[in-house]
């Protein structure tokens, strides 16, 4: 049972050709002084298989500005690395107004200088705070607005730009071997049109973010709000599948749900530049949508619009909303990109309301009734259009925590082969559609226990949903349980920015703490979570392992005695007695433990014998629970309780089929 279910001295110099990989050229600008920062860059770049050329490819004897020149002519792209250094530098900005002027520029701000006078127009990636990896949220930013402005330009030209498959892509997993940078927010980039739209990260919120505030049901029914609701969200999703915008998640915005709330004070606690407010009201078949777009900086009205439709038309209602946001932010939305919003929907309003009732119930968590009921009206959804992506990731979401958290044993093999199939056929149907994708390598990962398999259907979420909380959480677990401790902080802090005010986030936080062993900060993250909601499960549950681990058992015990998830309670109780001695009360809880789950709780059981200091025991019940697919192994690998099995050979070799 698993408790989560389911990147000369100050000579402007150069990169762009050379790897022959057959991406865009890119010409990396930087002065000298930044040379050790930007030989991090090229090599990033040349990871994801850029073609990559700086100075260190200028032939002995060439005069550098000839050759500095060839290279910017035949660049797809130009890269300027601004910094306190190359402000001041000639060359720089000689190059990045040779990039601006042929709309191929792509700035970025090594330490958090802002670019000199005649550059400001252009959003600026930020890398003040850059690890150097290939796979960090910079990196992958940087790569999508490289391959966006490539596309954008070959679209202008009627071509289109040579694809590369991402380090590592397995076939056996079903990837295509296209670009990681062909989808998702590459697509929505290229729409903006030529040299540049780019994130700003330096200041408060983004120039780009935006909030969408619940719509208020006026139907008269409150039993409608699921409606209301349901719209909201997919606004949410639909301006966050363009790539444009950083949307705040569905928690957090939600806080403000029925309260008379000033815009700028919203915006300041959500940290988005804009808020789209309004209301619905339907009545049978017709309904009347009111939107208005606000600027938080000033409080007024952008754009505001009524509409006026029949129930059948509320797709191509919510399409024209986040085309007119988007034009009123952000430029016109691509025909490309507007393919990439709508490949996911219905045209059948039966199946649109079933899948909007099912999310609503899915979304209640209230326990096995609320996700059995959501399977079966993602079911009605499915019998009304089989063609609706939506509603098969939706439905494979349904199945997998059915079967990981309330699914006897007997039960979860059946659930977790359906989940499959129903993960399969939503990136059949919707390739770029990053739930789908999420979908896919949960299945996998979950159902099948098959960490490699998985890893490259969680790549393509986090790539096609890098702005969305909902995808970072889930691509962060996977990263902390396949051993990129770094990679998950980097996905979970970005995660915190775009749902501030949702305590899943910072309780999600504490466990990537945890399992890279910061016991403080994985406490206080968990007390976070707690002061945003003192009745959030799991939280008291993970203050106590960190607890443990740090040898203050009675502490412990304490927090384990808060804990309202009983699994997770008594796991922990049985871990603290065995530790104190007191094998009797521990055996106890043990027993107790397994006669509420049965043998859905191998994985813990292996857990308390770990900590009694009891490996025989431990391992057997490990093999137990692949036996029977428990989900919670797969945070084996970097579980700290386990860590006394880690050299043991069954504990290896059950690791490496698992692919961890």
């Amino acid at each position: 049972m698993s408790e989560v279910a389911t990147a000369a001295d100050d000579m402007g110099t150069t990169t762009g050709g050379g790897s022959g990989a057959g991406g865009p050229t890119v010409f990396v600008s930087y002065a000298r002084p930044d040379r050790a920062r930007a030989e991090q860059l090229v090599v990033a770049l040349q990871a994801a298989g850029l073609d990559v050329w700086w100075d260190e490819l200028i032939a002995g004897g060439a005069a550098f500005a000839q050759s500095i020149e060839a290279a910017l002519d035949a660049a797809e792209m130009v890269v300027v690395a601004w910094s306190a250094a190359s402000v001041a530098s000639d060359w720089v900005r000689d190059e990045a107004a040779h990039g601006r002027d042929r709309g191929r520029l792509v700035p970025i701000s090594l330490d958090g200088t802002p670019p000199p006078l005649g550059f400001r127009q252009y959003q600026v990636i930020d890398f003040s705070r850059w690890d150097g990896s290939s796979d960090a949220g910079e990196t992958r930013r940087l790569l999508a607005a490289i391959r966006a402005g490539a596309q954008g330009r070959a679209a202008a030209r009627g071509q289109t730009v040579p694809v590369v498959p991402p380090p590592g892509t397995a076939d056996r997993a079903g990837v295509s071997r296209r670009s990681w940078l062909a989808g998702g927010a590459a697509i929505g980039l290229a729409a903006v049109g030529g040299a540049g739209w780019w994130w700003r990260r330096g200041g408060t919120h983004a120039e780009n973010s935006i909030a969408v505030l619940p719509l208020t049901n006026l139907s008269g029914d409150p039993t409608q709000a699921w409606f209301s609701d349901g719209l909201s969200d997919e606004l949410r999703a639909r301006l966050g599948q363009t790539g444009l915008f950083r949307v705040a998640a569905q928690v957090s915005s939600n806080q403000f749900r029925g309260q008379a709330v000033d815009a700028r004070s919203v915006a300041a606690k959500l940290g988005v530049a804009y808020l789209l407010d309004g209301s619905v009201r339907r009545q049978g078949a017709a309904m009347r949508i009111t939107v208005e777009l606000v600027e938080a900086g000033t409080g007024l009205v952008k754009w505001s619009r009524d509409y006026d439709s029949g129930l059948s038309n509320v797709l191509a209602v919510q399409a024209d909303i986040a085309a007119m946001v988007t034009q009123a932010i952000a430029g016109t939305l691509s025909p490309v990109a507007r393919a990439a919003v709508q490949e996911a929907g219905t045209t059948s309003v039966d199946a649109y309301d079933a899948f909007l009732k099912g999310r609503a119930a899915y979304q209640s968590d209230i326990g096995a009734e609320s996700d059995r009921e959501a399977a079966r009206l993602f079911d009605v959804a499915i019998r009304a259009d089989p063609h609706y992506a939506q509603a098969w990731a939706a439905r494979a979401s349904a199945l997998l925590d059915i079967g990981a958290n309330y699914a006897t044993a007997a039960e979860m093999r059946d659930l977790y082969t359906q989940a499959v199939v129903s993960a399969q056929r939503a990136v059949e149907l919707a390739p770029r559609l990053a739930m789908a994708q999420l979908g896919m390598g949960d299945a996998l990962f979950t159902a099948r226990l098959d960490a490699r398999a998985a890893a490259p259907w969680f790549a393509r979420a986090r790539d096609l949903g890098s702005e969305d909380a909902a995808i970072l959480v889930p691509y962060a677990f996977f990263a902390a349980k396949t051993g990129r401790s770094a990679a998950a902080l980097t996905a979970i802090e970005t995660a915190i920015g775009l749902d501030p005010l949702n305590p899943l986030v910072p309780r999600a936080k504490g466990r990537m703490l945890y399992y890279a062993g910061r016991w403080d900060a994985a406490i206080a993250a968990a007390r976070q979570a707690l002061g945003m909601n003192a009745q959030l499960s799991g939280a008291h549950g993970d203050i106590g392992r960190a607890l443990v681990m740090q040898g203050q058992l009675a502490e412990a015990a304490a927090a384990f005695a808060q804990e309202p998830r009983a699994d997770v309670r008594l796991t922990g109780q049985a871990i603290v007695a065995g530790r104190q001695e007191n094998r009797a009360a521990g055996a106890t809880a043990m027993a107790q433990l397994q006669a509420q789950f049965g043998e859905t709780i191998m994985y813990q059981i292996a857990q308390i014998h770990a900590q009694w200091g009891e490996p025989g025991p431990a391992i057997a019940a490990l093999q137990r629970a692949y036996a029977l697919l428990d989900s919670g192994l797969s945070q084996m690998a970097c579980d700290p309780l386990l860590a006394t099995l880690r050299g043991d050979p069954r504990f290896v070799a059950l690791r490496g089929t698992l692919g961890l």
